[in-house]
């Protein structure tokens, strides 16, 4: 059938970066008329038949994280740092328990672990795509359309709706909806900076590539999925469907998996080093080397927590939930711990401590008065450039609305036809038209003062044309200088007579300075109290803001940041890297920055150690977006913006992120409860479990009841997810490392084996001979086995009691229940399972499990080793707390 002929084949799709479809390369080097031909592209575009073939051979074009999400977050889901270690230790498990002789292996315990680790990953895996799917239906508010040719004429469509070689039109201010072949472009330039991080704008033309050397993603031909539109408008045809093919994508690195790196590391290490101890104990003292290897590997699967990808799936899960009920939707839910441990935010201004309608105040000559020259001139500026369009733009071109002004506008437009334009870019910071104006054109100029007073040689006054030198220029200026003290954006508007109608970057000079604009942008009531909330929270606030210093200063001071000083994107290009990095940390606002030097600033702070979020809004705000450990974004921001953030703002109210913030540290501080009680717990029973195995003839608990023990009080700690946590908990950043497990892991552990073999000391040379009739090696087989069986009913016991305790204990610096009181949650299910636990050995399914019943003394004991424990932890951590200044 004609028009569905030579396509990329559907082994193309999602092609991995290092091997892009050939094809591609093929396209970008031919002439794209030969494309066309190859491609057997009808010229009136498909019809609705033809495109339903093309949609079903080929897939529709779905966004990139819908088609490609799947794989990343099975991962992140399975193969993050703390599943791979329980991986190892399943596999670890699996061996004792399949070898004779299997030590502390217990039928049940391998599957357990496995199970646990498949169910965590599973939730994660859901929670996940319930995000993507919200993120989606907010992104879907803003639904991008492209228009199309189709049954030969041009349509407005959605994205989703294009096929392989769709012939469309591309428009500044969207992202590109596919891969594209262009076949025309007018001044088409492009930002890839979410696909190779660079900001630095790229001008693609139809031209074949003809560099063999030149990397895909400087392929001047081809617009890649994923790329924004920055200015000018273009043609092409699809060659690629959304991520069809997508060049040296840099994935973002979480701060959130080098932290579970680390605390993965401190759980290997002590393995490692309590491994070969055992072995080498238990090989000693029973001489049988094979045994003791397979009880060292047990020892190795017990000290680590079970359950730790559980609980925190579970407690990020929590995190994100409740966040979502106030408005903010958590795209990757290891973002979630990030607001916890942030302790910079930086904001742009624009739309975040100011609000989103501008308005035009003044338009003026360069001496103050008002110039009609001025307005038209930046009028047909704003109307007939095909850049991004900002709030800037939109006040300028709502004065056509404005009394007085409708009649001669719309005249305007109809005699000055628009021949040509360079769109707007960071690095000139201002926008050129060249327009018809009577025989010959006319450049009209708007952007930033310094920038287009920088090209100027000459400035109107009172209808004069006077020349401008170093002097007149300070003069002319000073009435900027004035209202931007007032905290009011002004741009410049100059203009330039010219031949023909091409347009060059050289035409750029040498330009007519009419006069200024003057736009009032308010502050946002909210901004000044969420501001101090944040900071109460020991979260300062740094403004990155490409506006004027003047501007930028006045608002901050409205709002009562701090700013001493104002540094520019000057001043940090003037610095050398030492002193770019103490002015990067030590100044609160920066002005005039283009999008790398954002961007600049956040690596910087990274570097020296802070965990930064970073709050925009625009196509210029996405460098920043990508380098921040917490990119966010708010409902209205640019599409693409949404696409790069982690966090996206249903409101845009920086309060929010102070509720994000709160959470996050709540989410760390339940997530830290259960690694550091349960790691030094563990660390503590499998040490005395392990010195009472050399000097006793049984082991300590048979199997069956270490499987019932550890899965109570895996159990018991999942509650910790919906735990509350102590105001002073909440008060400072929470890093999520494993700096300080170690330490924890290595003080109160200790405390633990003291108390175990207090009561393996009690239970093997007092209780069990007295209820028994004599010490172990003078009794038959059952008394022996009776013996053995109320030895480890009562060690079951004293573990179940004096976990369940440490847990409380521990939970808070504070005294427990009477200066912090737990969850009502975590409170019920924990003394219900003390209680169903110790019913349990009186009962026939605790004699199933080897359980015998003890006699009322063992429980005066219980209670007198609680007690002494409670004292004894309380006192320790009150110690540990003083000198560290922490707990968890």
């Amino acid at each position: 059938m004609k028009g569905t002929g030579n396509f990329p084949g559907k082994e193309a799709r999602a092609v991995p970066n290092t091997r892009l479809d050939p094809r591609l390369a093929g396209y970008a080097r031919a002439g794209w008329e030969s494309v066309c031909r190859e491609m057997q592209l009808p010229e009136g575009g498909f019809t609705e038949r033809q495109a339903a073939q093309q949609r079903e051979r080929y897939g529709a074009n779905r966004p990139a994280a819908a088609r490609r999400a799947l794989g990343p977050r099975l991962r992140r889901a399975f193969l993050n740092p703390f599943s791979l270690t329980l991986l190892a230790l399943c596999v670890l498990a699996w061996v004792t328990e399949l070898l004779p002789g299997g030590g502390l292996a217990h039928e049940g315990t391998a599957p357990l672990m496995t199970g646990m680790l498949l169910l965590s990953g599973l939730v994660r895996l859901a929670l996940e795509m319930r995000a993507h799917r919200q993120a989606q239906q907010l992104q879907r508010r803003t639904r991008l359309t492209v228009p199309v040719l189709r049954e030969g004429r041009w349509q407005e469509r959605d994205a989703e709706e294009l096929v392989i070689g769709d012939r469309i039109r591309l428009r500044a201010g969207d992202p590109a909806p596919a891969t594209v072949r262009l076949t025309r472009a007018r001044d088409l330039f492009v930002s890839q900076s979410l696909l190779t991080g660079e900001s630095a704008m790229t001008e693609k033309t139809p031209d074949p590539e003809t560099d063999p050397a030149a990397r895909p993603a400087a392929w001047r031909c081809l617009v890649w999925a994923g790329s924004t539109v920055v200015g000018g408008t273009g043609e092409g045809v699809v060659l690629a469907l959304r991520p069809d093919a997508a060049p040296d994508e840099e994935p973002r690195r979480a701060g959130f998996d080098r932290g579970a790196r680390s605390i993965a590391g401190v759980l290997l290490r002590f393995s490692a080093v309590l491994t070969p101890a055992i072995f080498l104990l238990s090989g000693l003292t029973k001489g049988q080397w094979g045994a003791a290897a397979v009880f060292a590997l047990s020892a190795a699967v017990g000290l680590t927590p079970e359950l730790l990808p559980m609980v925190v799936t579970a407690c990020l899960a929590r995190g994100s939930g409740a966040l979502a009920r106030r408005g903010t939707i958590i795209k990757d839910i290891d973002a979630m711990q990030a607001f916890g441990g942030m302790d910079l935010l930086c904001v742009d201004k624009t739309g975040t401590l100011t609000g989103d309608h501008i308005r035009l105040e003044y338009y003026l000559d360069v001496l103050g008065n008002e110039s009609a020259d001025a307005l038209e001139a930046a009028w047909l500026n704003s109307r007939w450039h095909t850049g991004v369009r900002n709030h800037l733009d939109e006040a300028v071109l709502r004065m056509a609305q404005a009394p007085g002004w409708q009649e001669k506008l719309a005249r305007l437009e109809t005699q000055h036809p628009c021949l040509d334009e360079l769109p707007f870019t960071y690095e000139r910071r201002l926008a050129s038209v060249l327009v018809r104006d009577g025989a010959g054109g006319r450049l009209l100029v708007k952007g930033a003062v310094e920038a287009v007073c920088a090209r100027c040689s000459r400035a109107v006054w009172r209808g004069r044309t006077l020349p401008m030198g170093p002097d007149s220029e300070r003069d002319v200026r000073a009435v900027v200088d004035e209202m931007r003290r007032d905290g009011m954006k002004v741009l410049a508007v100059a203009v330039r007579d010219l031949d023909g109608d091409t347009l060059r970057p050289e035409d750029e000079q040498d330009l007519t300075l009419l006069g200024y604009l003057a736009f009032f942008d308010a502050p946002k009531k909210s901004a000044g109290p969420a501001i101090a909330r944040l900071r109460a929270l020991q979260v300062p606030v740094k403004v990155l803001s490409g506006d004027a210093r003047e501007v930028t200063g006045a608002v901050c001071r409205r709002l009562g940041i701090p700013c001493e000083r104002v540094y520019t994107g000057a001043d940090l290009e003037a610095a050398g890297p030492d002193d770019r990095a103490a002015l990067a940390e030590s100044g609160t606002v920066f002005a005039e920055l283009t999008p790398a030097q954002k961007a600049d600033i956040l690596a910087i702070l990274k570097a020296n150690g802070h965990t930064v979020g970073y709050l925009g809004d625009g196509m210029n705000d996405l460098p920043a977006l990508r380098q921040a450990d917490v990119g966010i974004a708010a409902e209205g921001a640019a599409c693409t913006a949404q696409g790069a953030a982690q966090v996206l703002l249903l409101h845009k109210d920086l309060n929010v992120l102070a509720d994000g913030v709160r959470e996050g540290r709540r989410v760390f501080v339940n997530m830290s409860k259960y690694l550091r009680i349960t790691a030094s717990s563990n660390f503590g029973n499998i040490a005395a479990v392990a010195l009472a195995s050399v000097a006793l003839p049984f082991f300590p608990m048979a199997s069956v009841q270490l499987l019932l023990l550890g899965l109570l009080y895996d159990l018991l700690c999942l509650a910790l997810a919906w735990d509350t946590a102590d105001e002073d908990q909440l008060r400072r950043p929470r890093g999520w490392s494993g700096r300080t497990l170690g330490r924890f892991m290595g003080v109160f552990g200790p405390v633990s084996s003291v108390f175990d073999l207090l009561t393996f000391g009690f239970l093997f040379f007092v209780l069990c001979p007295q209820v028994c009739g004599g010490a172990y090696g003078a009794l038959d087989a059952a008394g022996q086995a009776r013996f053995a069986a109320l030895f480890q009913t009562g060690w079951f016991l004293e573990s179940l009691w004096t976990q369940v305790l440490i847990l409380h204990l521990l939970r808070t610096p504070r005294l427990p229940f009477i200066q912090s009181r737990p969850a009502a949650g975590v409170l019920a299910v924990t003394a219900a399972g003390l209680a169903l636990f110790t019913a349990l050995t009186f009962t026939p399914l605790g004699a199933l499990a080897g359980m015998a019943p003890l006699p009322p003394v063992y429980f005066v004991f219980l209670a007198g080793v609680a007690a002494l424990y409670l004292l004894t932890v309380t006192a320790v951590k009150s110690i540990y707390v003083r000198r560290y200044r922490e707990l968890v």
